[in-house]
């Protein structure tokens, strides 16, 4: 097999764009649409949002007896107002599972039901350490945590007064760079495993190929929270590969320079027969690779299988350093994962 190039340009335009579109669980509008509107130029593409808001995307392929499906997750960690203090520093509820360290100095948006926006900051209760002194090492944790808005508003009433509210979604500013390849940015899980669909699409819409058998790709919008892919995978479908990023760490054995395939996370082991198929795709095409076990990770593939899924499931993805954190990959990661995933929808 002779896998169609890739337009690694692309990928990275477009996966920086992507991130550069707020989209905390529950908030992801903006980046399903920008997807959509990417995908909407390929030829022989149908493209549908799911109740739930995800993209379901169909490719045609040339057989119709055995359709597949991929999956990758738009959404992101973030958080939401909680409360309004009287001092008019505003206190959190996550989405998404993070330490608050992780996220502590951290520029954030904040968005209003009326679609106006506000800028500010996650600090600890007591920063100051010329006043708090070691009360600034205090445990970070929801009741320390808060925003200093970039208002002036210092009461309860003069924040409500701007139209924010509890409730409101509030959105990590990304700090997306290039250098020397790498891609250091919040939000990698999963924006990273989208931009190599896009690209596998490109490049078989470049290539003028089909995948082998009819396939959908679920770009999914809840799966932070555990429920993504539970709905929204077509009943036909008889097996699933989920793309989602490699955690990277000590006793593991993913780097930022390799695909990953995860053989158990948390929820136990993924199909053996699928992974095997894929591991056999990515020997004969000469694709760099891992094989790993994440010990405190979740996926759209699970969340599918709880709820009823009927089908055989595997994990593959690039390799990401510090997730939930301030993530970093590296291209030749992005570009083994989409060679991967190409391999897999043109293989027989």
């Amino acid at each position: 097999m002779t896998l169609p190039s890739i337009d690694l340009d692309y990928l990275q335009l477009f996966l920086v764009g992507l991130l550069n579109t707020p989209s905390p669980t529950g908030f992801t509008d903006a980046a399903i649409k920008f997807t959509e509107e990417t995908l909407a130029k390929f030829p022989n593409i149908k493209l549908s949002r799911t109740r739930k808001g995800a993209l379901l995307v169909a490719l045609p392929g040339k057989q119709h007896d055995a359709p597949r499906a991929l999956t990758s997750h738009v959404d992101t960690l973030g958080a939401m107002v909680k409360e309004i203090k009287p001092n008019g520093r505003m206190r959190l509820t996550q989405l998404g599972g993070f330490s608050w360290n992780s996220v502590e100095g951290e520029g954030c948006t904040i968005f209003t039901s009326d679609d106006r926006k506000y800028r500010g900051s996650i600090l600890i209760d007591k920063a100051s350490v010329h006043v708090y002194g070691r009360q600034a090492d205090l445990k970070r944790e929801d009741e320390t945590m808060e925003i200093r808005l970039d208002e002036v508003a210092t009461t309860h009433d003069q924040v409500r007064l701007l139209g924010i509210d509890v409730g409101d979604f509030v959105a990590f500013d990304p700090r997306t760079e290039v250098i020397n390849n790498f891609v250091r940015s919040r939000h990698l899980d999963d924006k990273a495993s989208v931009a190599c669909l896009i690209a596998a699409a490109k490049a078989l819409a470049d290539a003028g190929l089909q995948p082998e058998q009819d396939t959908y790709m679920l770009i999914s919008n809840f799966e932070e929270v555990g429920h993504g892919a539970a709905a929204g995978i077509p009943d036909e479908v008889t097996e699933l590969v989920v793309v989602d990023m490699a955690a990277i760490g000590d006793g593991q054995t993913s780097d930022e320079f390799h695909a990953s395939l995860c053989v158990k996370d948390t929820g136990g082991p993924y199909h053996h027969g699928l992974s095997q198929h894929l591991r056999q795709l990515a020997d004969a095409n000469q694709i760099p690779y891992k094989v790993d076990i994440y010990p405190h990770y979740g996926s759209d593939g699970e969340a599918f299988w709880s709820a009823g899924g009927n089908v055989a499931v595997a994990l593959i993805g690039p390799g990401v350093d510090a997730s939930h954190h301030y993530e970093r990959t590296h291209l030749d990661a992005l570009d083994a994962t989409t060679r991967w995933v190409l391999a897999y929808l043109l293989s027989e």
